[in-house]
């Protein structure tokens, strides 16, 4: 999250649609109490809609699964809603993200500030309003930043979109409906649990990815880069 401040009373509003850098608007943007999440998507300001109940449902089946692997991954890092200061025109808020720690060779780091500086190597966001953002402008920025994956749970159809951006492909479940990341050995989401909320389900699920041969030398790879 941002760290405390006072607002200056001469720093101009930030109005949905406007143009600016990344350090103006992280300038004024710092000037905002810490619930108001306004985000800048190529260059352009996006003030965020109040957080209605399915969002919220949803982040928290997702943010579940992401933190039983983390907690099962030395190495790798989770957050929620934090600013992630991407290039000069973006400075998104992710909802959900994985990053490996900077020893352990990822591409973030938090400043001085404690403001992450850098892509993430995994994000997911859950949309419904902001759909059209999250699959277009934004998915560019993340694409062209360095993002490894992008996970989209798409509550207004119901779906999940995995994206890869090394490959360039877009990700597929496996028959049994369970989806496994590629940057990540061993992260599993169990599809139709998520999309009904299942959580014995979709814990089940990761679990089961944790226990592969690949995540344990995912983990060695880790350790090793770290030491």
């Amino acid at each position: 999250m941002k760290p405390p401040r006072t607002r200056p009373t001469q720093l101009p509003p930030l109005k949905d649609g406007d143009r600016m850098t990344q350090e103006e608007f992280h300038r004024r943007y710092e000037a905002y109490p810490e619930d108001v999440k306004i985000e800048l998507i190529g260059g352009v300001v996006h003030v965020a809609s109040p957080m209605k109940g399915p969002h919220g449902l949803y982040s928290f089946e997702v943010n579940l699964a992401l933190g039983i692997y983390k907690a099962s991954t030395p190495g790798v890092e989770g957050a929620a809603g934090i600013s992630a200061i991407l290039n000069e025109k973006g400075e998104p808020m992710p909802d959900l993200l994985l990053r490996l720690h900077h020893e352990c060779g990822g591409q973030s780091r938090f400043n001085d500030r404690q403001y992450l500086e850098g892509a993430p190597e995994f994000i997911a966001e859950v949309s419904d309003a902001t759909l059209a953002i999250d699959l277009n402008r934004k998915k560019k920025d993340y694409l062209e930043t360095g993002v490894q994956e992008y996970l989209v749970l798409d509550l207004v159809e119901r779906e999940i979109h995995w994206f890869h951006f090394p490959s360039k492909r877009k990700l597929k479940p496996g028959k049994d409906g369970v989806w496994r990341s590629r940057e990540f050995p061993g992260l599993w989401i169990d599809g139709p649990a998520l999309l009904a909320r299942d959580s014995a389900k979709l814990i089940a699920a990761v679990q089961r990815g944790i226990a592969t041969p690949e995540h344990d030398a995912f983990v060695r790879r880790l350790a090793q880069r770290r030491g």
